[in-house]
C-alpha cells in the first residue's frame, strides 16, 4: 500500500495538518503539534508552512 499525506479528518483542531502528519510518521499528533509551535516562536517558517499545507494537503475524503 502507498503512504499519502493528507489532511486528518478524525486528527483534527484546525485543519488536519498535524493530524495528517502525524498519521503519515506514525506518531502522536501532539508531538508534531508541539513542534510546529516551538517552530513558530523560534522564528516563524512553522506558521507559513502550515498555511501552505492548507491550501496544498488534500483533505483524507479526497485520497480515499
Amino acid at each position: 500500500m502507498k503512504k499519502r499525506l493528507y489532511r486528518s479528518n478524525s486528527e483534527r483542531m484546525v485543519s488536519g495538518i498535524c493530524g495528517g502528519l502525524a498519521e503519515y510518521f506514525d506518531i502522536d499528533p501532539t508531538i508534531i503539534r508541539l513542534l510546529f509551535v516551538a517552530f513558530a516562536f523560534a522564528g516563524g517558517a512553522s506558521i507559513y508552512a502550515y498555511i501552505i499545507g492548507i491550501f496544498v494537503i488534500p483533505n483524507e475524503r479526497e485520497v480515499r
